[in-house]
Formats: structure tokens, C-alpha cells, sequence
């Protein structure tokens, strides 16, 4: 005969499985739905230099998720839930029919929040904003939006260089995004643009103040003082790039060097930022102390 204890096991494991099936049929049904968008994520991640900071945001978000943990006092909110979840299936669903991948990678960062609602509640969605963040900056802009900005920008930087090299007596003339020396012209394209670096610095500080700041008037100002120093920055480095070609090498305007310079440029960029982040943060903390100190 089945013991007293060997039914109370059984019946335990049926209810584990029972109370586990919800989970794992949406588990399933997110990965059924949402595996072209994150499969094409992924290979834009290590095949698009504009979409390559993704390799960094998507890792870092987990970790950030893993280390805040999961809250005591977590209550799953099955209505708020499914009404995201709807939504999310919804817009992926539309984005298919238009072809439009960013909004359907967007509806699966929709559709994870969604989730983490259905069986924590918003509470804990709200306590891993950071990841979520850095999760939709990890997803590329679309190609028109891109291509609006970098215009732009390409203009901007060429400016600048043109600037800084007259200011350095160099000869030069600017046409558009051309900028022509004596020995060659140096032509400010799309990559040079400094709209890569844009993103990812503004990724950068996000998760700098997220991090490292607490309060938000403050993260929003580092995010607003990210945006000009990447702008200059990318402008001197038009500049260095002309003033090389002029009283060095040609050569000197493409290839590693050049590859190498950009990389400099971003590791200056980041820490400017870095120490805006810290200025701020010491900011932070001495009006705190005000704050306790006053009567």
C-alpha cells in the first residue's frame, strides 16, 4: 500500500507542476512570438558597427536585473499584466505586417515588462527600470531616423574641423561635409558622423546615472551634457584627422590610424562624462548634507 508520506510527495509535485505550468506556457508562447525579432536583433548586434554597443547594453542589463534581485514584497498584477502583454502581441503582430523592425524589437522589450508584471507586479518592474532601459537602447534606431541625424551631424563636425584647422593656420576649404586641403580632401561620411559614438555615450550615461546618481533632475542633466561633448569631441577629432593629413602623412586620414583615433576620442568622450557623472554625484551628496544639517 502507498504510504501516508509518499502521497503527500505526490501530491506536492503535482502542485508544483501545476502552479508552474502557467510560467512555462508563457515562457514558451514569448519565444514562439518574439524569436525573429531577437534573432535579427542579435545579428545586427555583431554585424552593425551603429547596432555593436547592443553586445555590451543586453549583458549589463541582465546583470543589473540579477543583482537588484527580486523584491520581498512582490505581488504578481495578472489584470496590468495581460493588458501589456495584449498590447505588446499586438504591436509585434502590426510591425510584422509593416515590416518595421524596430517597433517589433521594441514590442518584445513590451512584452518582457509584461511579463515581469503578470508575476511580480509593477513594483518589481519599477525596480529593474535600469535594465529595461538599456535593453531598448540596445535596439537599433530605425534607418530613417539615422539617416536624418547623421546629416546633420556630419555638417556639424565638419564645421568644427574647419574651424579648429583655420584657427591652426591651416589652408582649408569647407563645402557641405567636404573639407579640401592642399594635398587631398577629406570627406566627413556617415560614419564619421559621430552618431555611433552618439549612442553609445548616451547609452554610457544612462547607465552612469543610473548607477551612480540618485535623484532624477540630475540624470536628466548628464544625459543634456552628454549630447554636446560627444558633438565636440567628434569635431576635434575632424580636426586632428586634417591636421595629421596636413603636416604629417596622408595616409594618416584613413586606415588604423584613423580607426584608432575615433577609438581615443570615444575613450576621452567617456571620461568627460565620467567625471561630469562624479561632479554631480559630489553635488548630490553635499545637498544632502545641507539638507540634514538644516534646522
Amino acid at each position: 500500500m502507498e504510504s501516508h508520506a509518499t502521497r503527500i510527495a505526490s501530491s506536492d509535485g503535482r502542485y508544483r507542476l501545476v502552479t508552474a505550468l502557467p510560467a512555462v506556457v508563457g515562457l514558451v508562447a514569448f519565444f514562439l512570438l518574439f524569436a525573429k525579432p531577437a534573432i535579427l536583433l542579435g545579428q545586427d548586434w555583431w554585424t552593425n558597427p551603429e547596432a555593436g554597443h547592443g553586445l555590451l547594453l543586453a549583458p549589463v542589463a541582465l546583470w543589473l536585473a540579477w543583482r537588484r534581485g527580486l523584491r520581498t514584497d512582490r505581488l504578481p498584477d495578472y489584470l496590468l499584466g495581460t493588458g501589456l502583454l495584449l498590447g505588446s502581441v499586438t504591436l509585434r503582430l502590426a510591425a510584422d505586417l509593416a515590416a518595421e523592425l524596430y517597433t517589433m524589437r521594441l514590442s518584445m522589450i513590451g512584452a518582457i515588462v509584461g511579463l515581469v508584471v503578470f508575476y511580480a507586479g509593477l513594483r518589481q518592474a519599477l525596480s529593474w527600470w535600469l535594465p529595461f532601459l538599456l535593453l531598448a537602447l540596445s535596439v537599433p534606431f530605425p534607418e530613417v531616423v539615422t539617416s536624418a541625424l547623421a546629416l546633420p551631424l556630419q555638417f556639424k563636425a565638419s564645421q568644427m574641423g574647419a574651424y579648429l584647422l583655420e584657427w591652426r593656420e591651416v589652408p582649408v576649404s569647407l563645402s557641405g561635409n567636404i573639407i579640401s586641403l592642399p594635398s587631398q580632401q577629406l570627406f566627413v561620411t556617415e560614419a564619421c558622423s559621430g552618431l555611433r559614438s552618439l549612442t553609445a555615450l548616451l547609452s554610457l550615461g544612462v547607465l552612469m546615472g543610473g548607477l551612480w546618481l540618485r535623484y532624477v533632475p540630475t540624470r536628466i542633466l548628464l544625459l543634456a551634457v552628454t549630447i554636446p561633448i560627444a558633438i565636440v569631441i567628434n569635431g576635434i577629432r575632424v580636426f586632428l584627422t586634417g591636421f595629421l593629413v596636413y603636416y604629417v602623412d596622408p595616409s594618416l586620414g584613413d586606415g588604423f590610424m584613423h580607426l584608432t583615433e575615433g577609438w581615443l576620442m570615444f575613450v576621452v568622450s567617456f571620461g568627460l562624462i565620467g567625471g561630469v557623472a562624479w561632479v554631480m554625484r559630489g553635488t548630490e551628496h553635499w545637498v544632502r548634507q545641507g539638507r540634514d544639517v538644516a534646522p
